[in-house]
């Protein structure tokens, strides 16, 4: 026993030594350890008490407007490196296709001529459909993704060139057909999409713009004014990069004029139909099968680099939570929006120059160029007057920057008196192609050309401007203008494919009296919004999610806020309530009356039968209760 607590003692004693060893430790550690906390502190809190919020959200919005710049730009840069390859591809197809030789050499029974024309019939025939489809495509896949998929169908168009045939060129010039409506009217609402969001990420400090208020009236138009400037200045580069094909290649195998005008009688204002008795044979010798497959693959490069320009540089158009909204509405009412549009009025008085502005565009490249130029100076300068009427068209687009300053019917204005001026001039203008050299009719030829860039210039622009300025508060709405507008374009190219064969100065009197027509209309437009006149929009109905996930967890949860509602949005919903409510009172007229006509039965039982059961379900009543 001795010795048992003998050692519990050495063993307390241990502890106890271990105890007070560890508190000395421990001591040791905690000392000054109170008297340096703040230092400490403010050693781990030294990088962000740097930090200034206002200055890093003033730098992110400064990226979010760099990133702006960039889509406007990509979204140009791709749009014209598309149409200079299709142009490209499409001019020096057809003038090879043109000659006799190269037909009878490379396909001897094929009929490419015959090919030719039903390409032209489906590029120029398909979009008349094109109002039906548009809005649903772009509400569906979303502007960005329609600008990729429409540019691939242009990649599409120049990979069936390797191997021409009925079934390659045909299909994929109606597959174009279908994608130039959806195309243009996507870019149209992709440039006013960025110039809204450049004023938002301008004036993010607003409350309408944090609160995602519709803006106010004229807020962004200065954006969309230069953006649209941007965007036609380097999209009418691709007329002038789509003249490199036959410059580069096919220039040197080009007959000279002597030959290709021998049975050429008349040109300008008094032919009829393209270029009467032109030569068949155009090439002096055939270029190798491996340059032209050469070509056609650098085009095809090109083509899938808008591609991918369009896909990786092209931000969003719309925030996901926006583009489901869009969606949302149904597709129904998707489908008949566009029609239910023309009871604008600004887009009915805007019509005319719409189709004008068709016209001018395909006449400039088939009938100016072909019976006022290449009728008097040859084949070999063809590529000379497209040349210089794109880049008249890119350099005179930067005109539409004036806007910012004087009124916007400016340039309309302007760009209409110019036309007019040259469509009487040519209305005059018939040269000999009889002349030995034919080069006192370069200048005046090329003149003309620069002349009508200018009024193209100032034409798209204004157009596209005028349009982006009514409708920029209603981003909900820019798919179906854009989509009007367009189609009426096509409508008017198909109508200039058609009157192929008709007198030049029939041609030239149809354009006239459409430019007239679009001057008058305008000029009552501008008058009624003057007067202030109220136009009629049809209603867009508010998104109506059917999901049940986490982002729709209350009743009236919507990606739109309150704050957007438009004034139709707030009737119709005091409407409904009203209805709600006239509803409510006449289900309880009627439920009072059905009460009393019980009460009257029950007081008309006089039965002892039917008393008896009334005493029976009252008992049984209670002890239910009970």
């Amino acid at each position: 026993m001795m010795e048992e607590m003998g050692k519990d003692e050495q063993l307390g004693g241990a502890d106890q030594y271990v105890q007070q060893a560890n508190g000395a430790l421990n001591e040791m550690h905690d000392v000054g350890q109170e008297d340096n906390l703040p230092g400490q502190m403010e050693e781990i809190l030294a990088p962000l008490a740097e930090y200034n919020e206002e200055e890093e959200e003033r730098k992110y919005y400064r990226r979010k407007r760099l990133g702006v710049i960039k889509n406007v730009v990509a979204a140009s840069v791709a749009a014209m490196i598309v149409y200079s390859v299709y142009m490209g591809l499409l001019q020096m197809q057809l003038v090879l296709h043109h000659d006799s030789t190269y037909r009878d050499v490379k396909y001897s029974n094929l009929g490419l001529e015959n090919i030719d024309q039903k390409m032209l019939m489906g590029i120029n025939v398909t979009p008349i459909i094109g109002l039906l489809y548009t809005p649903t495509l772009i509400r569906f896949l979303g502007t960005k993704w329609m600008m990729f998929l429409a540019s691939g169908i242009y990649a599409l168009f120049v990979s069936t060139n390797y191997w021409e045939r009925y079934y390659t060129l045909v299909p994929s010039a109606v597959a174009i057909g279908v994608a130039i409506v959806p195309l243009w009217a996507s870019l149209g609402n992709y440039i006013i999409r960025m110039a809204q969001q450049y004023y938002e990420y301008v004036n993010y400090k607003d409350e309408h713009v944090q609160e995602q208020k519709k803006l106010p009236k004229g807020a962004c138009h200065r954006y969309i004014i230069i953006f649209q400037s941007v965007f036609f200045i380097i999209f009418h580069l691709s007329i002038v990069f789509a003249e490199l094909p036959m410059r580069l290649v096919l220039h040197s195998h080009l007959q000279n004029r002597s030959h290709v005008l021998f049975g050429v009688e008349r040109c300008g204002a008094s032919v009829a139909g393209l270029i009467p008795g032109f030569n068949t044979t155009l090439l002096t010798y055939l270029p190798r099968s491996m340059l032209l497959i050469e070509v056609e693959s650098v085009l095809m490069g090109f083509a899938f680099l808008s591609m991918i320009i369009f896909l990786v540089l092209c931000g969003p158009a719309y925030r996901p939570t926006e583009e489901i909204d869009l969606r949302s509405i149904g597709w129904g009412n998707i489908f008949q929006l566009p029609f239910k549009h023309f009871r604008d009025y600004r887009l009915r008085l805007l019509c005319p120059f719409f189709i004008f502005s068709g016209f001018e565009v395909t006449f400039v490249f088939s009938e100016f160029t072909l019976n006022y130029g290449v009728c008097v100076l040859g084949i070999k300068e063809l590529w000379l007057i497209i040349f210089v009427y794109g880049l008249s068209c890119s350099v005179f687009s930067s005109l539409s920057l004036s806007l910012l300053h004087v009124p916007k019917w400016t340039c309309l204005a302007s760009g209409a008196f110019v036309h007019g001026a040259l469509l009487v001039t040519l209305l005059a203008f018939s040269p000999n192609p009889k002349s030995p050299t034919g080069d006192e009719y370069l200048l005046p030829v090329l003149a003309i050309a620069v002349l009508w860039g200018l009024a193209t210039a100032l034409n798209k622009t204004s157009i596209s401007i005028i349009l982006g300025c009514l409708y920029a508060e209603e981003k909900e709405r820019l798919d179906f203008v854009y989509t009007i507008y367009h189609w009426w374009q096509a409508i008017s190219i198909f109508f200039i494919y058609l009157w192929a064969n008709m007198p030049m100065r029939a041609k030239l009197s149809i354009l006239l009296a459409t430019l007239l027509l679009a001057c008058y209309c305008y000029w009552v437009m501008e008058r009624r919004l003057a007067k202030n006149e109220r136009h009629r929009l049809p209603r867009i109905p508010r998104p109506r999610h059917k999901v049940k996930g986490y982002r729709y967890l209350e009743d009236y949860n919507s990606d739109e806020s309150d704050s957007e509602k438009s004034v139709e949005d707030d009737e119709e919903e005091q409407d409904e309530s009203n209805d709600e409510e006239h509803a409510a009172e006449e289900m309880g007229a009627q439920d009072r009356e059905e009460g009393r006509d019980l009460q009257g039965e029950a007081a008309g039982a006089e039965s002892p039968s039917a008393r008896r059961r009334g005493h029976k379900g009252g008992d049984a009543n209670r002890r239910m209760s009970m």
